[in-house]
């Protein structure tokens, strides 16, 4: 009988899901637990891949109008509670700091002192202390709109952490933005969304579902929130970035308020939006494989490894010499705004330094010896294909051809994503359906995404919830009018919406 192929990474996505997915992070160097509980160091390999990603998405958000500014990291406990609705969404993932400075206990130890006559919050988000700026920056309409945004870190004290995922600190982007007219803050609340949706599809290669979150699962004090939702390769929902439309709600409790066009004093109408590295986490889960990372070449922190292949006794110099020249002509060439980035390792590791590559997930490996050079040839891998999988090409015809072999492995992994989200994705009508489908649910080869009617009554809603541990992940822009009956209480309902298992 033959032997299995063995994968890279162990446990399998299909042995445990979740373990897995730990196991690429640590596999491809990207990241490492913290000493710190719920937090994670970010190692370069990650950190490359988040810088890539805030140098696009700060450009896409500049091309809106969107300028950058910084705000603080502690916002007094009285903020927070000018927006009751917002307080009390956060109040079980704020950390709190009530002490500023440290003195001997006697004891050989230290022991927190100055209590501060004020709590202070370490930001979970920014409404309430951006909200102050503007309303002192705020007297007129012409002052307006003001279209800020923040590269960040927040705190959120999870009790259930993962990196990437979900972890008590993360570096996030927050925008905020006030108007003069309800309009004008819809039309940006949409934009914003339009723009989430491009970078995840265009440069993360995940494809999305756009829609509108339920009463129930809106930010905490907004009007309305507006979400993209990715598919997971174990058909779990993770929400990709949210825009809110917060009306006039976040206005009136920091006093934002200008003399509008008629003379008329007027509150402001104000938005929100955010993206976060939980981005990467989903990126991890939608493209990786058995054998780890699997980078979209237009995020990914070098697009070309090139590994030297030395025979014993053999002078190294010539193919060092070959192998730096493939480099320096490839890094001449710009993929998509960006020069292509080109590693090389010559480790003297045997057959692991392949393995390596593989892991860390970089688009395309190159092998060059003594042989390819006598035949002006590279040895080439993609890692959107088997490992095992490489085929030998003419030197100039590689160089010529690497931005479309690039731009081929990218437009790959975001069809194969659709397809996978197409071939997990259902509409069911029969309640019993439902409930065994969900009920069922376990691993890595159950689940789905299920477009299913809902009455709209928050008591079914929660229902599901309670019972399925299934949400209802938002009412997607493109579901039609029809005429059905609620998956849960039978009642009528005019559309489906889209249900599934979330991080």
């Amino acid at each position: 009988m033959a032997q299995k192929n063995k994968s890279a990474i162990s446990p399998t996505r299909e042995q445990d899901y979740a373990a897995w997915y730990q196991e690429v992070v640590k596999a491809s160097d990207m990241a490492e637990n913290s000493p710190v509980r719920g937090c994670m160091v970010i190692k370069p390999w990650g950190y490359a891949l988040w810088e890539n990603i805030v140098h696009q998405m700060d450009i896409m958000f500049k091309e809106t109008g969107v300028k950058n500014a910084y705000f603080p990291l502690f916002i007094p406990l009285s903020y927070l509670e000018k927006e009751a609705e917002h307080v009390e969404g956060f109040a079980k993932e704020c950390a709190v700091v009530t002490h500023h400075r440290l003195e001997k206990d006697g004891k050989g130890g230290l022991k927190p002192a100055g209590k501060l006559a004020e709590p202070l919050i370490v930001r979970p988000t920014s409404e309430t202390i951006i909200g102050e700026s503007m309303a002192r920056w705020t007297s007129s309409y012409r002052d307006l709109p003001l279209l800020l945004n923040q590269w960040a870190n927040v705190v959120r004290w999870e009790m259930r952490t993962r990196m990437f995922l979900r972890t008590s600190e993360f570096l996030w982007q927050e925008g905020h933005t006030a108007h003069a007219t309800e309009a004008e803050a819809k039309e940006r609340t949409m934009l914003m969304l339009d723009v989430y949706t491009k970078f995840v599809e265009e440069y993360l290669a995940m494809p999305v579902i756009r829609g509108q979150k339920t009463v129930s699962e809106r930010f905490p004090g907004a009007d309305d929130t507006i979400c993209i939702e990715a598919m997971m390769q174990d058909k779990r929902a993770l929400q990709a970035g949210t825009s809110h439309f917060l009306g006039q709600n976040f206005a009136r409790g920091s006093d934002i308020k200008f003399q509008n066009e008629e003379g008329e004093e007027a509150y402001a109408w104000t938005t929100s939006w955010g993206s976060s590295t939980r981005m990467i986490g989903g990126m991890i889960m939608v493209h990786s494989d058995d054998d780890g990372l699997v980078l979209p070449p237009r995020l990914a922190p070098a697009h070309v490894v090139i590994l030297p292949i030395f025979k014993k006794g053999e002078d190294s110099r010539i193919i060092m010499e070959s192998v730096q020249g493939l480099k320096d002509v490839l890094e001449e060439k710009l993929f998509h705004g960006r020069k292509i980035q080109v590693e090389i390792d010559d480790r003297d590791i045997g057959g692991t330094r392949g393995w390596d590559w593989v892991k860390k997930g970089v688009p395309v490996r190159i092998e060059l010896g003594p042989r390819d050079i006598e035949n002006n040839c590279v040895f080439m891998a993609r890692r959107d294909e088997p490992a095992s999988q490489k085929q030998s090409m003419n030197r100039e015809e590689f160089i010529d051809h690497i931005t479309d072999i690039l731009d081929n492995i990218q437009d790959n992994l975001f069809n194969r994503a659709v397809n996978y989200q197409k071939e997990h994705t259902f509409e069911i009508d029969d309640k019993k359906a439902f409930y065994k489908l969900y009920k069922n649910t376990k691993g890595y080869h159950n689940g789905a995404f299920v477009m299913a009617h809902w009455c709209g009554s928050e008591k079914c809603e929660e229902k599901i919830k309670k019972e399925l541990s299934v949400t209802i992940r938002c009412i997607p822009f493109d579901s039609p009018i029809e005429d059905g009956k609620c998956i849960s209480c039978d009642n009528s309902s005019s559309r489906r919406v889209l249900f599934a298992k979330a991080y």
